[in-house]
C-alpha cells in the first residue's frame, strides 16, 4: 500500500497544476509573506510608550511595507515622514487621510484611516476590489496618440468613474502629434465624448498646449491621471510642477506601448490649491466587480433608454424592440458605444 501511494504521489507532481491549484499556491505564499513583513515592521513599533500623540495626517504615497504622510497639524505641518503601519488597519492609498504617532527614530506610526469622502479601485487578478487611490473628486482619462489606447479601453475609465460618480475629463495628451490618420482618430474620439457630454482637453508638454486650461480646471480639487503606460501622466507633472523631477519613457518602438516609470501612486500639491495625483499606468481596467446593470448606468447616454425596453432582461443584442438598438438606429447612441457596451458585457 504504502509503494502504491508513493507512486500516486509520483504522478501527481508530473502533472501540471491546474490554474485553481496554482493560484491557491501563491495566494498562500503572498499570505505567508504578508504576515512575516507585518511580524518585522511590527518589531520595530512595538513599544507605544516611545511614540508620540495622534495627529492628522495625508498619504502622499505607498511604498510597500511603509507610507509616505505629510503632517496636517502642529509644528511639523507640511513635512513628511516615512511610516510603518498596523498589522490590523484596513487598506490604505494615497489620498487617504490618517492618524499617526511620530517615533524617536524618525519614522512613524499609522494607528488608523479617516473615513473616505470617495475612492478609485479596480480588481486585482485574484478578483479583489483594490483601491488605487482615495478622495479624489476628478479623474482624467489620458490619452496620446502613442501607446494607442482604444476606445473600449476609455470607455473602461468612464464606466469606472461613473460607477463611483466622480467627475471624469478626457485629456489628449501629445497634441503636437496629432497629424495624419492618429490624429484624425483622436479627432473623432474627442468629437464622440464631447457629443456625449464629457470635457475634452488637449495638452503638450513640449509646446505646452492646454496647460493653461489643464491647471485651471485641477486647481481646488484632489485628481488623478490615469491611463496606459506611456502617455504621459508624469511628464504632465513635471510640467505642471517645475522641479518634481519624475521620471518619464519613450514608447517602445518594438511593442508600441508604453513603458511602467511610476510604480506607485503619488500625490502633489499645486502652489495655489490642489492636488494631483500620478498613478501606475493601466492598460487594461477590469470591471468585473460590477453588473450589467451597472455597467448599462456607467454609459451616460444609455440611461434615458434603460428599462424602456419589450423585456425586462433584454441584453440589447438581437432582442425585439430594444430600446437601445432603437435609439441607435436613430443617431441617439453611437455604434462605437454600443459595441464597447457588448464587449465589457462579455467579461463581467
Amino acid at each position: 500500500m504504502a509503494h502504491t501511494s508513493v507512486a500516486r504521489i509520483e504522478q501527481m507532481t508530473k502533472r501540471h497544476l491546474s490554474r485553481r491549484q496554482q493560484w491557491r499556491i501563491k495566494k498562500i505564499q503572498e499570505e505567508r509573506e504578508a504576515r512575516a513583513t507585518r511580524r518585522d515592521a511590527n518589531q520595530s513599533i512595538a513599544d507605544d510608550t516611545a511614540l508620540g500623540p495622534e495627529q492628522s495626517g495625508l498619504v502622499t504615497a505607498h511604498y510597500g511595507t511603509q507610507l509616505e504622510v505629510e503632517a496636517l497639524e502642529g509644528g511639523q505641518t507640511g513635512q513628511s515622514f516615512r511610516c510603518h503601519f498596523r498589522a490590523n488597519l484596513e487598506q490604505i492609498v494615497t489620498g487617504d487621510r490618517v492618524a499617526w504617532r511620530s517615533s524617536q527614530d524618525g519614522l512613524g506610526v499609522v494607528v488608523a484611516r479617516m473615513t473616505r469622502n470617495s475612492e478609485l479601485s479596480r480588481p486585482d487578478i485574484h478578483g479583489n476590489l483594490r483601491a488605487i487611490a482615495a478622495n479624489v473628486d476628478r479623474i482624467f482619462v489620458v490619452i496620446a496618440p502613442e501607446p494607442v489606447t482604444p476606445v473600449v479601453v476609455v470607455d473602461r475609465y468612464l464606466v469606472a468613474a461613473e460607477t463611483v460618480q466622480i467627475p471624469a475629463i478626457l485629456l489628449i495628451n501629445k497634441s503636437d502629434k496629432l497629424a495624419g490618420q492618429q490624429g484624425e482618430r483622436l479627432d473623432a474620439m474627442a468629437n464622440l465624448y464631447e457629443s456625449i457630454g464629457y470635457q475634452v482637453i488637449k495638452t503638450s508638454t513640449i509646446n505646452t498646449t492646454g496647460l493653461s486650461e489643464l491647471y485651471r480646471e485641477l486647481e481646488g480639487h484632489t485628481s488623478i491621471f490615469v491611463g496606459q503606460s506611456g502617455v504621459g501622466k508624469s511628464s504632465l507633472v513635471n510640467a505642471l510642477l517645475p522641479g518634481t523631477g519624475l521620471a518619464v519613457s519613450a514608447v517602445s518602438a518594438a511593442t508600441g506601448k508604453g513603458v511602467h516609470t511610476t510604480t506607485t501612486a503619488r500625490l502633489f500639491h499645486l502652489p495655489e490649491n490642489g492636488d494631483v495625483v500620478d498613478s501606475p499606468g493601466i492598460r487594461e481596467f477590469g470591471l468585473w466587480h460590477i453588473d450589467s446593470w451597472q455597467l448599462l448606468e456607467g454609459f451616460r447616454e444609455f440611461r434615458p433608454y434603460i428599462g424602456r425596453c419589450r423585456f425586462r432582461d433584454c441584453r440589447h443584442h438581437s432582442e425585439p424592440d430594444c430600446a437601445l438598438k432603437k435609439a441607435v438606429a436613430k443617431g441617439e447612441i453611437t455604434t462605437q458605444r454600443i459595441k464597447s457596451y457588448e464587449q465589457i458585457l462579455t467579461t463581467l
